[in-house]
């Protein structure tokens, strides 16, 4: 700093004001010392900013599942890309953690409490994860990426319309003309495929058909959602339409109506949740699907972060993003 000062024939302090954007500079000082940061090759220390500012750069990442699942759901690793375009455009580091075990949950806030990150992205706690309870003890900012597992108060949450979405599905199938409509949900343990459970639920019976025993539980894979449309066509053969809790489930159900001979839609409409843009469209036939962007969630997420890193009163808020429908061949 004292060498860029003397470079720019300026102050210490101008050089300071000048290369942290201070706006009591002059347009000409301010000038003079980046070029001179630029000739000199100068770039702050981290370190010794952050004795200054207390801020490190840096923001956490965090989700809640095991990392082999989470690389392998298109869903969850268009969520960790959003992260890290939203924050590098911001000029913040991100720190991606997987937490999964309880041996996971205390390196987790043991990382957290040590000053390592300004704040944290929390994704897809389970309804049983201790991870919400124990982060509502930290000093950071937090935000959630979907409803905080048994917390429904006194946190910051950013998700999106599933039982909206479920029902523009449903209904898009009703107005069809089907009317044996089963669903291949997502694990009842997370908000969201509850609520699409529900949304799925509340349309049929609004529309005065029987939802009993057409559902079947799956864990958001591929294999999984290929089990859970066998067991369904088991029992009941005469299904005309399924909703899906996931584009990932919906290739393996459409693998397994392929496989049993039925036409898609003729004989069995098919529309799924996500609309993920490698895997829906690319489907055959191409999947109708309930269209959420990961990016909305997490832009969202962030500046929520960055309002709190900057008034740490900002009262804790639910924000719930509207979801459409792309409707395409498979229904």
């Amino acid at each position: 700093m004292e060498d860029v000062a003397a470079f720019a024939g300026v102050s210490r302090s101008t050089a300071s004001r000048a290369l942290n954007d201070d706006a009591y500079v002059s347009a000409a000082a301010r000038e003079k010392v980046l070029a001179a940061a630029r000739d000199l090759g100068y770039s702050p220390n981290q370190a010794a900013r952050s004795l200054v500012t207390r801020r490190t750069g840096a923001i956490a990442v965090v989700l809640s599942e095991p990392e082999a699942r989470l690389l392998d759901d298109p869903y969850r690793t268009a969520v960790m890309r959003a992260g890290y375009r939203e924050l590098a455009d911001i000029g913040r580091q991100m720190v991606l953690i997987f937490s999964d075990t309880r041996e996971d949950l205390g390196k987790t806030v043991r990382f957290l409490e040590g000053g390592h990150v300004d704040g944290a992205l929390v994704f897809a706690p389970h309804r049983a994860d201790p991870l919400p309870k124990a982060l509502r003890l930290l000093r950071i900012p937090v935000v959630f990426g979907g409803q905080a597992a048994g917390i429904r108060r006194g946190v910051h949450v950013v998700d999106f319309d599933n039982e909206g979405g479920a029902r523009l599905a449903v209904e898009h199938l009703v107005a069809a003309g089907r009317r044996r409509i089963g669903t291949i949900a997502g694990p009842q343990d997370q908000s969201a495929p509850i609520d699409r459970l529900a949304g799925w639920r509340k349309t049929l019976l609004d529309a005065g058909l029987d939802p009993a025993d057409l559902a079947e539980e799956a864990d958001f894979t591929l294999a999984g959602g290929a089990g859970a449309m066998s067991a369904l066509l088991a029992r009941h053969p005469d299904l005309d339409a399924v909703f899906v809790a996931s584009d990932m489930m919906a290739v393996g159900a459409l693998r397994t109506l392929d496989a049993a001979g039925r036409r898609i839609p003729e004989d069995v409409a098919v529309v799924s949740f996500d609309d993920n843009a490698t895997l829906a469209p690319a489907m055959d036939p191409p999947l109708t699907s309930v269209h959420q962007d990961p990016r909305e969630q997490v832009h969202a997420m962030v500046e929520t972060l960055m309002q709190l890193l900057d008034d740490q009163n900002l009262k804790p808020r639910q924000q719930i993003l509207p979801v459409s429908l792309a409707v395409r061949a498979s229904s």
